[in-house]
């Protein structure tokens, strides 16, 4: 790609054109980019420099052109109103260690299920309870976490039918 925009430099769209200019140089102009997208370029340059947010079908076009999916994640996680106290965000990272994050949230499946049914078997959650709930709940959000992060990167890495 040629020279980087300053201006730019972290925010994650421009992050995400440049990753995909190193497989498709066609992303390393903003004009083509745009072009691919099927924007505007002077609206991605926009986008790019934080002057205006994008609409989430242009991120959608956006992470499907760039191949980065975890673009629709990033931007539910930080900029969609309802999403930034809804979405964690996920970072994608080497097979590898997705496989043992997943293995790790996962270990103590059993016991979570013994508590689980412990606490709910009266129908109530009692006030001693709550603490093994919240425990319960801590432990399923990382392992849906762990489970969109190793989705994404199969999303990424593997042409799924």
């Amino acid at each position: 790609m040629g020279k980087k925009a300053t201006k730019a430099a972290d925010n994650m769209y421009y992050l995400a054109r440049c990753e995909a200019a190193e497989i498709n140089d066609d992303f390393s102009s903003r004009e083509k980019a745009a072009e691919l997208i099927g924007m505007d370029r002077t609206r991605l340059a926009r986008i790019e420099l934080d002057t205006i947010a994008p609409y989430p079908e242009e991120v959608k076009a956006m992470a499907k052109a760039y191949n980065v999916p975890e673009l629709c994640n990033s931007y539910c996680a930080r900029e969609c109103p309802i999403g930034r106290d809804n979405v964690p965000e996920v970072k994608i990272v080497d097979f590898d260690r997705l496989a043992l994050k997943v293995l790790g949230s996962l270990k103590d499946i059993d016991s979570l299920r013994a508590s689980l049914i412990a606490i709910s078997e009266d129908g109530i959650i009692e006030e001693k309870e709550r603490p093994a709930f919240q425990e319960i709940l801590d432990s399923l959000e990382k392992i849906s976490t762990n489970a969109k992060a190793l989705q994404l990167w199969a999303m990424k890495n593997i042409r799924m039918s």
